[in-house]
This record gives structure tokens, C-alpha cells and sequence, in this order.
């Protein structure tokens, strides 16, 4: 009788292979990539001093001097001196970073809500949807982005709110573009032609069974 068990030293030659996950090789590469860790680190401290804006702000950004207009960096308590209207040059920037972090963020969330969701519909449904959905965004895409925020903002009227949509009508058209992209290559995959057909067949199945019901 043949013995098939492995010795004890083949086994521990053969060590198991361990299958990393995306994020987790992702995250072993930053482990050792200390300065996309370091700039990390910055970008941190700048959103969390912008959002503790009200607490770490030694003054208020508004508050106005004449007394103190265009003061040297580290004069008393200004320690990046002030503007040309007295005001605490410091305070302005920790207080803009809010407005920064907003026109930013909130312009790139609305676009891929709005462009990824027309993308994925004209790439999944195609046809003449796809037509017109792509050809409107071909429309955005015949205008510079910046003169076209520009006209937009223009039509609309100042104001931060105005300016928050005209961003995220310019970032639309090419995150639109994307997920039609992405989407119509999903779309002819192996494994979705396979969906299809599985669910080609059970249909074809009910409609027999339910013919050979009415048939009795």
C-alpha cells in the first residue's frame, strides 16, 4: 500500500501562499513610502485646522486697524503680520481654508453624483440615450472649463453658492465621460454575456412552463 501522507519537512517547505487584498497592498506600500506619508501628514493638519478654525484662530479674521495695517511678520501677536487693513494675516488663513476645503470638495462630490450616474445609465442602456447624453456633455467640452465657469458664474450672479454649481457643471462632462467609458467595457465582458444568457434561458424555461400550464 502506497503511503501518500507528506513528510513533516516537505510540508513545512511549502509555505501557503497569502493573498493580499487591494487595500491592504495599497497600504503595505505606503507603510514604507515615508514621504507620501509626510505630505499625508500636511494635508491632515491643514483640514483639521481649518475645520478648528473657531478654537486655534488667535483673532478675527474680519476685525479691521488702521493702527496696525501692513505690520512685519511676528510684530506683538500677529505672527504673519497684517494686511493692508490691520487685519491678522494668521486668522484670514486659517479662516480661508474653510472656503477652500469647500469650493473643492463639494463641486468633485456633486459632479461624480450627477456625471458618474448619466455615465453609467448612457454606457448600460446605450442606444440613443447613450447618444444624447454624450453628445450634451461633447457640448461642455467645446468651451474652455475656465471661460465656461466663468460664463456660467456670469449668467447666474456672484455669490458662493453660484460658484459651487458652475464648478460642478464644469466637472460634469468628463467624469461623465469616465464611467460611459468604463461602464460600456464592463458591459461587453465575459461575465456579463454570461448573466445574460443564464438569464436568457430561465426566462425561455418560464415561458415553456407556462405554456405547457395553459396547454393542460
Amino acid at each position: 500500500m502506497t503511503d501518500t501522507t507528506l513528510s513533516p519537512a516537505f510540508a513545512a517547505a511549502a509555505p501557503a501562499t497569502r493573498v493580499r487584498s487591494y487595500w491592504g497592498t495599497v497600504g503595505r506600500r505606503l507603510r514604507y513610502d515615508y514621504v507620501t506619508l509626510f505630505f499625508i501628514a500636511v494635508v491632515a493638519l491643514i483640514v483639521l485646522a481649518a475645520l478648528a478654525a473657531p478654537l486655534i484662530a488667535p483673532f478675527d479674521p474680519n476685525k479691521t486697524s488702521m493702527a496696525f495695517r501692513l505690520k512685519p511678520i511676528g510684530f506683538r501677536d500677529f505672527k504673519l503680520g497684517t494686511d493692508e487693513l490691520g487685519r491678522d494675516m494668521l486668522s484670514r488663513l486659517i479662516w480661508g481654508g474653510r472656503m477652500s476645503l469647500l469650493m473643492g470638495l463639494v463641486p468633485v462630490v456633486i459632479a461624480t453624483t450627477i456625471g458618474g450616474t448619466l455615465g453609467v445609465v448612457a454606457g448600460f442602456v446605450g442606444g440613443k440615450l447613450n447618444m444624447l447624453i454624450m453628445r450634451t456633455m461633447d457640448i461642455f467640452y467645446a468651451f474652455p472649463s475656465v471661460l465656461l465657469a466663468i460664463a456660467i458664474s456670469g449668467m447666474m450672479g456672484g455669490g458662493m453658492y453660484n460658484g459651487l454649481i458652475a464648478l460642478s457643471m464644469v466637472f460634469i462632462p468628463p467624469l461623465c465621460r469616465i464611467a460611459e467609458t468604463a461602464t460600456t467595457q464592463v458591459r461587453h465582458l465575459d461575465f456579463v454575456e454570461a448573466a445574460r444568457a443564464s438569464g436568457a434561458s430561465k426566462s425561455s424555461m418560464r415561458r415553456s412552463r407556462s405554456a405547457s400550464g395553459c396547454a393542460s
